[in-house]
């Protein structure tokens, strides 16, 4: 359990949790929390999605009771959350953003799981520290991803980004992890294969204009789309016979980690989030 988040409640009832997020009416996390809570036997936990901007959640967190035991947190809430949070994990203050806030004890603990939710989608994939690597786009998950590889034991990186202006915050943070992170411009993508994993943190479908080339290179890929599933990109990969990681094993496994901090549990119920997550992106389709 991270630092600040102290103590289990496991005896607690009435206990509530929320991802919060601009838009949030999509998100999965509610399917995830929910199916982790029944498996659990946590009956009285709720989870829900709220609607909250940059601007509204000082006042959001201001207002909540005891009976909070944590929230998540999607964009654009990741970095205000920093300044927001009593106590910050080394983690996230290094990655620049927390997508967890832990609320024990009257306190605030800010945290980051989509680095762990990275690691561990790629090495359950059995991508293990790959020596060379190419990411695509420059924000907070090109972010999160590098310091991921850095952790999993990768020493250097190219990122390809369109602004790399942008890409410079996501560089920084590699550079932090003690990552060798050179930009490129993003329309020169091909110039930079063969890699050995090729990472899309592009949104959507934006990814799908360098299926052929990487597909080509014989990469691994990891795109953190889920849905649609599959891209353009992450299905002639998968044809090319490459290793293909998806979006929503990153989701599944941030998720295990922000419901063992929310709960102080380590028995967290992965199949039952898998199954539960999986059949909702079914039913969606």
């Amino acid at each position: 359990m991270a630092a600040g988040a102290s103590g289990p409640v496991t005896g607690e009832t009435g206990r509530r949790a929320a991802v919060l997020g601009s838009p949030i009416a999509h998100s999965l996390s509610p399917v995830l929390h929910r199916a982790a809570y029944a498996a659990m036997g946590l009956d009285g936990w709720s989870y829900e999605a709220i609607e909250c901007g940059e601007d509204g959640l000082a006042a959001l967190l201001d207002g909540l009771g005891p009976q909070w035991a944590g929230l998540s947190l999607t964009m654009p809430l990741k970095r205000v959350a920093l300044d927001l949070a009593d106590s910050v994990s080394d983690l996230a203050v290094k990655v620049g953003g927390a997508n967890t806030i832990v609320l024990r004890d009257g306190r605030r603990h800010g945290d980051n799981t989509d680095v762990h939710g990275i690691e561990a989608a790629l090495t359950e994939a059995g991508v293990k520290a790959p020596p060379s690597v190419l990411v695509l786009g420059g924000g907070a998950t090109a972010a999160s991803a590098l310091a991921a590889l850095a952790r999993l034991g990768t020493a250097e990186a190219v990122l390809a980004a369109r602004a790399s202006e942008r890409a410079a915050g996501a560089a920084e943070v590699g550079e932090r992890f003690g990552l060798a992170v050179r930009v490129v411009p993003l329309d020169r993508v091909a110039g930079h294969l063969p890699a050995e994993l090729v990472v899309s943190t592009l949104p959507g479908r934006a990814g799908d204009a360098f299926a052929e080339p990487v597909a080509a290179s014989g990469a691994a890929l990891f795109d953190v789309v889920y849905a649609p599933w599959p891209t353009a990109l992450a299905a002639a990969v998968e044809r090319a016979g490459g290793t293909v990681v998806g979006g929503f094993a990153m989701l599944l496994h941030q998720a295990v980690r922000q419901v063992a901090l929310m709960t102080g549990r380590d028995d967290v119920p992965v199949a039952a989030m898998r199954a539960a997550g999986e059949a909702e992106l079914a039913r969606r389709a």
